[in-house]
Parts: C-alpha cells; sequence; structure tokens
C-alpha cells in the first residue's frame, strides 16, 4: 500500500501486552502502533482517525508517565452513544490501541486477561463534556481526553470542494486537490500539533498527574 510518507513521521505509541507475551505473539508482550495500522483499521486517514490516535497517545502519556502502558489494563467510558456521529469509529480505533472493549470482547484465560467489558458508551450524548475516559484498572488513576479538530481547520477552499463530493459531482482535478488538502491537515495535527493542549486536552480525574 502506498500511504503518504508522512505517515512514517507520525509520532509511534509502545505498549506491553501481558497476552500477546503469554500466546508468544509478541516477544516480551511488546508492540509498537502506527499510524497506519489505524489508517488500515478505519479504511481511510481523517481528522476522526488522527484524534482518536492522538487521543490514547495523550492519556498513555499521563497515566503511564514511567513505565510502558498495558494493553487489555485501561478501562474506556465514552461520552455518546456508539451510534452518534463519529462515536463508533473512535472506539474502534480506541479498542485497537488499549485492548479495551465491549460486552463482545476476549472474555480471558483463567479469570486474566479479559477485555470484554472495558469500552462502554454513555446512554446520551454530552458526558465528560465529549470527552473520553481512560482509566487504569490496577491503580484507578484516570483522565478524560478531548479532540478538537477546530484548533486545525480545513483550508477555505475545501468547502467549495467537499460540497462537490457531498453531491457526486466533483470533477478528477477537484478529487485530487481535495484529497492533498485533506492529508495536509492531517499531517499537520500528527506533526506539528500532537502535543498541542489546544488540540488534544488532557484532564487528569484522580491519581495522575500532567
Amino acid at each position: 500500500m502506498a500511504f503518504p510518507k508522512f505517515f512514517d513521521d507520525a509520532p509511534v505509541i509502545s505498549l506491553r501486552d501481558p497476552l500477546a507475551d503469554l500466546l508468544g505473539a509478541a516477544e516480551g508482550g511488546a508492540i509498537e502502533y502506527r499510524y497506519a495500522d489505524v489508517v488500515r483499521l478505519a479504511g481511510h486517514s481523517c481528522p476522526t482517525v488522527a484524534g482518536a490516535y492522538l487521543s490514547v497517545r495523550a492519556a498513555l502519556n499521563v497515566l503511564y508517565p514511567n513505565s510502558l502502558p498495558e494493553r487489555g489494563a485501561i478501562r474506556v467510558h465514552m461520552p455518546a452513544p456508539e451510534t452518534e456521529g463519529t462515536i463508533g469509529v473512535v472506539a474502534q480505533v480506541i479498542t485497537m490501541l488499549t485492548g479495551a472493549t465491549a460486552q463482545g470482547g476476549f472474555k480471558g484465560i483463567g479469570g486474566r486477561f479479559a477485555r470484554n467489558g472495558l469500552l462502554s458508551f454513555a446512554k446520551k450524548s454530552g458526558e465528560n463534556d465529549g470527552a473520553v475516559r481512560f482509566e487504569r484498572i490496577d491503580t484507578g488513576a484516570a483522565v478524560t481526553v478531548k479532540f478538537d479538530a477546530n484548533q486545525i481547520p480545513p483550508h477555505e477552499s475545501q468547502r467549495e470542494r467537499m460540497l462537490a463530493v457531498m453531491h457526486n459531482r466533483e470533477t478528477p482535478e477537484q478529487q485530487v486537490e481535495f484529497a492533498r488538502l485533506w492529508q495536509k491537515r492531517v499531517r499537520k495535527m500528527l506533526l506539528e500539533h500532537a502535543d498541542d493542549p489546544e488540540l488534544v486536552r488532557v484532564l487528569p480525574l484522580s491519581g495522575a498527574k500532567v
């Protein structure tokens, strides 16, 4: 697959998965996730996918300041129902990176390594001011993370192209420029603003410090 080259320069998320270690899937359970991995999962690259990726990274950096984050040991609560807007897409990326799943996920081995029930959704929108809640199961330390894509607005010329796309009448030239500027925005988020608190706001709730 020919991904944009900036995918390789995006921050890497490193974790340790005890289940992967037990089953011999990764030596020592060490796993690295790159932006291209979540693009493969979602099937596309966009501000929402980039935002979910950066949100997990920001949460893990705060919850595990001095150690490798443990995949499968994090509880996640989404601020709205799964079917609302892009909540489901964000949740899928979060599941991939943290291991947290809803009730249909892996149920563990001998009472260990279960991931089912670690992901939950609000019954109505607006919980935690739209922020995702991450909690370490072992310590109870928790943070909320809110991604605000509006901090990196699209190019002003994209509105006309987006309208053409929405009405299925974009020209080949419009499509090429639309895609270029679309990924330029994602690149700016991942490479220039990955640690920008205006783009990714982290609020410690308990036991964690920024």
